[in-house]
């Protein structure tokens, strides 16, 4: 389990990488830059100009290590992976599940506890941490309320009305979210959620770290034999991955919008290092999105109690565990789907 801690980003353009023996070579203009054994890797990233020989690509499929290729900017183009691992019999009632909506509420619904409960803890933190610098009254009735649908939550709904809450939820975390910057206030404004492009620096900032999210849950879901592309919270749509979607639910507060908040309030990124598009979309400059890259990864080194199998594990880890307990529900060893809360 320990390579789902390495994720290899690859940032800089015109780099190389080639198989060598029985390690991965990055190359500059010629000259070996880096060398890793391919077990200490879980995957690699390639941004923009970045391309790889076809024998790296088989010798990572070989071993389990799939490769994204993404923008720049990270938006996703394609992945190269080997055959799926595990056992057919998982996939095939991944898909029975899928395809009843009673089963998929309830994984969905699972998934949504995780999602509301470390939004909530996010905002309680914010209150603890940040007294008297934001504003405490509305970012407290955004708490009361979101606890009020962890209680509706525990009882049986349909799959529509639980992507109802999921909306519901999602506006009003997001309409406090601007109170929690609590420095460089008018160069990261938050004033809604926007993506596709995204048309500010902080949106910017957390559809870029979503991305890292995405490419590591969907890695563990493939680690454990699951498909990525069918899940129960996010439905069917071609080219989307659309369990990796519902499994990252509850990682997006706790980790990538922690993340994003910590880089802004410590300064460790400012409005200079963001830049618009004639398009209107803002993009990130290659200096802050290398340091994104190793703040994220030094993130994921990080230990945490998990509250369901009661260890400490690294965060890097978490995905692979929900990913383990997801498909343990799925083939029935669990009653539910325990999310990961953080406490």
């Amino acid at each position: 389990m320990k390579k789902h801690l390495n994720t290899l980003f690859v940032t800089t353009q015109g780099a190389y990488l080639a198989k060598e023996g029985e390690t991965i070579s990055v190359k500059v203009d010629g000259n070996v830059k880096l060398r890793l054994p391919v077990h200490t890797i879980g995957g690699i990233v390639c941004f923009g100009n970045v391309s790889c020989s076809p024998y790296l690509m088989g010798f990572c499929a070989e071993n389990g290590v799939g490769i994204s290729f993404l923008t720049e900017q990270g938006r996703f183009l394609a992945r190269v992976q080997g055959p799926v691992s595990g056992n057919v019999l998982l996939r095939r009632q991944q898909y029975r599940l899928a395809d009843d909506e009673n089963a998929s509420a309830t994984v969905a619904g699972s998934a949504l506890v995780g999602k509301i409960a470390n939004s909530r803890m996010v905002l309680q933190r914010a209150l603890r941490d940040h007294q008297g610098k934001i504003d405490a009254g509305a970012v407290g009735f955004v708490v009361q309320r979101l606890g009020a649908y962890l209680q509706q939550l525990q009882g049986n709904h349909s799959l529509e009305t639980i992507r109802g809450f999921e909306g519901d939820a999602a506006h009003l975390y997001f309409s406090v979210f601007d109170h929690l910057i609590v420095t460089q206030k008018k160069d990261f404004s938050f004033n809604e959620r926007n993506r596709r492009p995204p048309l500010d620096n902080i949106n910017c900032l957390l559809s870029f770290i979503y991305t890292l999210v995405m490419h590591d849950v969907r890695s563990a879901l493939e680690g454990v034999g699951l498909d990525p592309a069918v899940g129960f919270l996010h439905r069917d749509r071609p080219g989307r991955p659309s369990l990796a979607l519902d499994l990252m639910e509850e990682f997006r507060p706790y980790l990538a919008d922690r993340l994003a908040l910590s880089l802004i309030n410590m300064r460790q990124v400012r409005a200079a290092d963001f830049k618009r598009a004639e398009s209107g979309a803002v993009l990130m400059s290659d200096d802050v999105r290398k340091k994104v890259l190793i703040s994220y990864q030094e993130r994921k080194q990080a230990e945490i109690q998990h509250t369901f199998i009661d260890e400490k594990v690294s965060i890097g880890i978490l995905y692979h565990v929900q990913a383990l307990l997801l498909a343990r529900h799925i083939r029935g060893d669990l009653d539910g789907y325990p999310p990961f809360i953080w406490r």
